[in-house]
């Protein structure tokens, strides 16, 4: 731009901005005319809050990737596939959440500077350039037409539905006949308005990859409560063979199936059905009985059940919606992508009939590649696979996320099994690497880390700022990067300062938190039914067991990641640290049988506190053998692991050799498949989440433990390959590694394990023993 005293940004003149505390849309257009076919269209594009743009009404990119207050992100796209010669348009639609918490998406930030960044510059085959960049020449409108809604009208970190009510005046918006000279002219930000230090001025580079879009049929209709059209008519409708018409003062409610559980841009297609009402309902399952009494079996069952959800609303406004020669196509697609494994779909037409033309959606998430593949001599567990693979992908778009369909939060203890999943079935970090990067920025003056984030309402669970720990050394067994693991010592060591700041006179850890809502923390554990939501009842008694053990597995790896970057004296003080939280724990929190207990002195007891006790040491490997063994033994007696701590509970009966009741806890998965479920669930009794991406635990059990592919060094310097067969009798296949895919089959004759491999070249494999079993 010619002009030096503007950014590149521009928003509303200051007399529209008049809904301040509500989430809203705008509209922003740019008529180009280019002479020549265009060569070359480098543009570089962000908003606040969010962006989708448009060349020539198609559709090129959404973003930015999530920032923070700290750091924002810019996108860097080339537009010129989407350019031709002559006039083009350039189209960008801005959602705008405002900053107050409440009233937004819990995991989208906002600024005190809304608007739209825009730098582009387009050069035709004759040499002629032609900048686009943000500045008065770009129209803007306010889209009246969407009112964002709130999913709920208590919890709803999404806050990102819809009711949407059509307007002729901007249906064309997009197209180059549109007349647009009634819209307002856009007014760049000056320089000095836009601060450099923070958001949105910070701007950076994205560091993740593009979600992928994919364009996708409904699978079937499910189920037709009310319709003047039979099963065979609306599945010719969704596969796009024939129009359905909606009759003046008439209702169709019908049940759609995807097939699974997606999460996907989802678009309707009509003509005509002025005032009428269009209900789009979006589930994960359908769920028997109702309200206190809801609960979930066959997810499938339409016959029996019935389905929840959250719903987007749209109105059109055409006359007559018959003649596809003279009425406009209204096209209805939501801004943000929805989260569905069924929809049902209500219309509800007034005086003026309705055709529906078309209905699909375009699958999303980030772009995971899955190379590791693994078959065993239970033939359960490919399905077991299958719906954990799914599962991860759905809980990965532009964090990990805790659950597509209720939060989509990143939450520290759901990312670290995420993020170990993505390593043994990808090998890639590139997600992680900004999961990292995103809980680094987000550490609090006292240590701890925020549960989840990005989260415009922070809510801190102390335990949880250990899975961070656990995430860094994670990632130097397999990606080795010193560099990385430097820059993210400073936060280690203030985490574990705030857990030494809480040590008692006796050596273990302090209460730290409360049941929810009822202390200035959260002490969640896991869900498990009894508990009080997710604390085990010994926090009345004071402190947990627990939070002393999870600080001491935080010490352990925090040993090993100091003697990476060479600081032998510090991993010298926390091996010291170690040692004594280990010697107060089995002095103070050991029943006179031997088992850990939940809180120091309480005779309460938990198969957690067994888990953890073995997987930092305090138990002997005999001693937590025949905890362990107990607490399968009398599950009425012990509360017991579920879906969340599976991942730990396998890592407890691995290094007790106890690995073959596994096939007891993979029954879980099994019900799951069997209850007709896609995903893997949050929980185990009648969870709420139907894909929680926490249970997609096979994606590390089968590459590295049944296969025994495993980092035997940082960085996978040397690769161990130790597989752990439990109750198989075979098994073969393929693991991912940073270096390359790792060929392994083995299988048992008696006490004996004969094992073949393949490496990939220059990998080492650490020197191993013949073994029984």
């Amino acid at each position: 731009m010619a002009q030096t005293k503007y950014s590149n940004w521009i928003w509303l003149d200051a007399e529209k901005q008049d809904c301040p505390d509500d989430p809203f849309i705008v509209l922003f257009r740019r008529k180009v005319y280019i002479s020549a076919e265009p060569s070359r269209a480098d543009v570089v594009i962000s908003a606040d809050s969010r962006y989708k743009l448009y060349v020539n009404e198609r559709f090129v990119e959404a973003g930015p990737s999530k920032g923070d207050s700290q750091i924002w992100f810019q996108d860097e796209i080339d537009i010129a596939p989407y350019l031709k010669q002559g006039n083009n348009v350039i189209a960008v639609v801005v959602l705008r959440f405002p900053q107050n918490p409440f009233r937004g998406n819990q995991s989208i930030m906002s600024t005190a500077f809304p608007g739209l960044y825009f730098i582009g510059v387009i050069e035709d085959e004759a040499g002629r350039t032609y900048d686009i960049s943000a500045d008065r020449e770009w129209k803007y409108k306010r889209d009246e037409r969407v009112a964002i809604k709130a999913e709920a009208s208590g919890f709803a970190p999404l806050h990102f539905y819809e009711e949407v009510h059509e307007d002729p005046e901007v249906w064309e918006w997009m197209k180059e006949k549109y007349d647009a000279d009634f819209w307002d002219a856009a007014v760049p930000v000056p320089k000095r308005s836009v601060r450099r230090a923070v958001s949105p001025g910070n701007l950076n580079r994205r560091t993740i990859p593009y979600l992928y879009r994919r364009k996708k049929k409904f699978a079937r209709i499910k189920r037709i409560v009310r319709s003047g059209t039979d099963h065979a008519g609306w599945n010719r409708f969704l596969d796009g063979k024939e129009t359905i018409t909606v009759g003046a003062g008439c209702e169709e409610n019908v049940e759609i199936d995807a097939g699974e559980e997606m999460t996907g841009y989802l678009y309707l297609l009509v003509r005509g059905g002025k005032s009428a009402e269009i209900e789009l309902l979006q589930s994960e399952a359908y769920v028997q009985g109702t309200g206190s009494s809801a609960f979930k079996q066959d997810r499938a069952d339409a016959e029996h059940g019935h389905l929840e959800g959250f719903t987007d609303r749209y109105f059109p406004a055409a006359e007559e919606g018959t003649d596809e020669k003279t009425e406009p196509l209204q096209i209805y697609s939501p801004f943000w992508f929805r989260t569905f494994r069924f929809i049902r779909l209500r219309i509800r037409c007034q005086k003026v009939p309705l055709t529906l033309v078309g209905m699909y959606y375009e699958e999303t998430g980030y772009p995971l590649e899955v190379c590791s593949k693994v078959v065993t001599s239970d033939s359960t567990l490919g399905h077991v696979w299958d719906i954990s693979e799914r599962t991860l992908r759905r809980c990965m778009h532009e964090t990990y996320e805790d659950c597509p369909f209720y939060e989509q939060l990143q939450y520290v203890m759901d990312s670290r099994a995420q993020m170990l999943y993505t390593y043994a079935c990808s090998a890639d970090d590139r997600l992680a690497r900004r999961c990292l990067d995103d809980f680094r920025r987000s550490q609090r003056y006292d240590g701890t880390l925020p549960s989840a984030y990005p989260n415009t309402k922070p809510n801190v669970i102390p335990g949880f700022s250990v899975y961070y720990i656990l995430m860094l050394y994670d990632h130097m067994m397999y990606f080795g990067d010193r560099k990385l693991i430097r820059r993210h010592m400073t936060a280690v060591e203030n985490i574990l300062a705030y857990f030494e700041e809480h040590v008692t006179e006796k050596g273990y850890v302090g209460k730290l938190g409360d049941v929810h809502g009822e202390g200035r923390y959260w002490s969640f554990i896991d869900w498990v039914p009894g508990w009080i939501s997710g604390v085990p009842p010994a926090v009345r008694q004071g402190c947990l067991t627990m939070e002393s053990l999870l600080y001491l597995l935080g010490l352990e790896k925090a040993e090993g990641l100091a003697h990476y970057i060479g600081r032998s004296e510090q991993a010298e003080e926390y091996r010291k640290r170690a040692e004594q939280l280990s010697e107060a724990v089995r002095k103070y929190c050991m029943g006179q049988d031997g088992m850990i207990q939940d809180a120091p002195g309480c005779m309460e007891y938990s198969q957690h506190c067994q888990v953890f006790g073995v997987l930092t040491g305090v138990l002997t490997r005999q001693e937590g053998r025949e905890n362990l063994q107990r607490t399968i033994r009398e599950k009425d007696k012990y509360a017991q692991c579920t879906v969340s701590m599976a991942l730990y509970l396998f890592r407890a009966l691995e290094r007790t050799d106890l690995y073959q009741y596994t096939d007891i806890y993979w029954e879980k998965w099994r019900e799951m498949v069997r209850r007709n479920m896609t995903t893997c669930a949050e929980s185990d009794d009648n969870p709420r989440s139907e894909c929680h991406a926490w249970g997609a635990l096979a994606l590390y059990e089968m590459p590295a433990v049944i296969l025994g592919v495993q980092p035997a060094a940082p960085g996978f310097e040397k690769v161990r390959i130790k597989p752990v067969p439990g109750y198989l009798r075979w098994a073969a296949g393929e693991a991912a590694t940073p270096v390359g895919s790792v060929k392994v089959a083995w299988k048992r004759r008696g006490d004996r394990l004969y094992l073949t491999y393949r490496l990939p070249a220059g990998m080492e494999i650490e020197e191993r023993e013949e073994e029984e079993l």
